[in-house]
């Protein structure tokens, strides 16, 4: 097992060949890849917190998908399928501990029967490996506590912590002659004649390129350095509950209902951890950080408008953990109220269009010498990997 160690970091250098903004999982393997390719081009990554990995990448479920819920043929469908077989086959070779534990997507009365159809069309067409259809008695056969009428089984579903893996990338980065400045917030790119000017808290950085990988802040570093302001980044924020220790032996591995195909969120569900726990969650409501700058947004009033009931349901859950663990015991039906515990909670950074829709793939766009990551949600994570050898592909025929 690698040592878990934050790597050290040090000072942004005055210049560099390509400068990455964003120190989370997929910034860091992108500036991996950079660096990879080409060992004598000079990386640096831009990280406005204290440490990398401080948002989404270390407030996450860490679930490795295996490609069951996206569209055939879209950016997700295709890089969470390539992106899980490269992180099983890099937390081998690195030793960083991950199982492959499986999921079951439960289907609670007939009525879920067409939506598990759906999944079992889109995950067979997406290459996920060893999908299978379980019949109720077959569900409690690989989750004995679980309930429904039908299942799909996806054995390669597995757990990592993806913080350990977002630390490896970043002292391969190191290894490789990169740097990495955290407490380095970027305000904006400024392009001239041969280079760009990268503006941050403690300076000045003088880049040929950029790749932006900024989560929830990436729509702000675009427009102001010139790219459209649609999409927009919306914050959700996602709280879980957690089985008591004594109560762990619950669930087996993850188990999950049949989602809304409407919407970019799977529900409530119960999620092993790597680390023993099993976390029941997540909700899914509005974020006060940066408040002003969703609600300034017409695709936000517009969401807000197609999705109210939605939201009702997820204040609910919020605000009544009776309500949340009800929703879990539609599918789990030993569980408790007493079972249940508070854990921790962490935001989604979700691009919602001009027109309220939730963009449900991964989204790029390009200003002079830099190339953003706009969008880059869940299983951003699984496959980041896979989204850096594109995104470097893309930015190296851009540079």
């Amino acid at each position: 097992m690698p040592d878990p160690a934050v790597p050290a970091r040090g000072e942004p250098p005055s210049r560099c060949d390509v400068a990455v903004v964003g120190g989370g999982i997929v910034g860091l393997a992108v500036a991996r890849e950079l660096s990879f390719r080409d060992p004598s081009r000079k990386v640096c990554v831009l990280e406005r917190e204290a440490a990398i990995g401080a948002h989404q990448t270390g407030n996450n479920s860490g679930v490795i998908h295996a490609g069951i819920y996206y569209t055939p043929g879209s950016l997700k469908a295709r890089l969470c399928v390539e992106g899980a077989a490269r992180i099983y086959e890099y937390c081998e070779a690195k030793g960083i501990p991950y199982e492959k534990c499986g999921k079951v997507i439960v289907a609670l009365d007939d009525s879920e029967l067409a939506g598990l159809d759906e999944l079992e069309r889109r995950g067979n067409a997406n290459g996920v490996p060893g999908l299978r259809r379980l019949s109720a008695e077959q569900i409690r056969e690989v989750e004995p506590n679980a309930a429904g009428v039908a299942a799909l089984h996806s054995p390669e579903t597995g757990i990592v912590d993806f913080r350990l893996v977002a630390e490896s990338y970043a002292a391969d980065l190191l290894e490789a002659g990169g740097s990495l400045a955290t407490g380095c917030e970027v305000t904006r790119l400024e392009a001239g004649s041969r280079s760009l000017a990268i503006h941050h808290r403690g300076g000045v950085l003088e880049a040929s390129n950029a790749v932006c990988c900024a989560g929830g802040w990436s729509d702000r570093l675009a427009v102001a350095s010139g790219a459209d302001p649609d999409p927009r980044i919306v914050p959700f924020r996602g709280a879980y509950l957690q089985l008591v220790p004594e109560r762990r032996d619950l669930v087996r591995s993850l188990v999950y209902p049949v989602p809304d195909p409407s919407l970019p969120f799977l529900g409530v569900h119960l999620t092993k951890r790597i680390d023993g726990e099993v976390l029941i969650g997540p909700t899914a409501l509005l974020g006060a950080r940066g408040l002003g700058h969703t609600l300034a947004w017409p695709g936000a009033w517009r969401m807000f408008g197609r999705w109210w009931r939605t939201g009702l349901t997820e204040i609910s859950h919020a605000a009544s953990r009776r309500a949340f663990v009800a929703e879990a015991r539609r599918y789990m039906p030993a569980l408790e109220r007493a079972d249940v515990m508070p854990s921790f909670a962490g935001f989604r950074a979700q691009a919602v269009a001009r027109d309220g829709s939730l963009v449900d793939d991964f989204v790029f766009s390009a200003t002079e010498r830099a190339l953003h990551v706009r969008n880059a949600p869940s299983p951003g994570a699984t496959s980041s990997l896979a989204i850096a050898e594109m995104v470097v592909d893309e930015a190296e025929r851009g540079f």
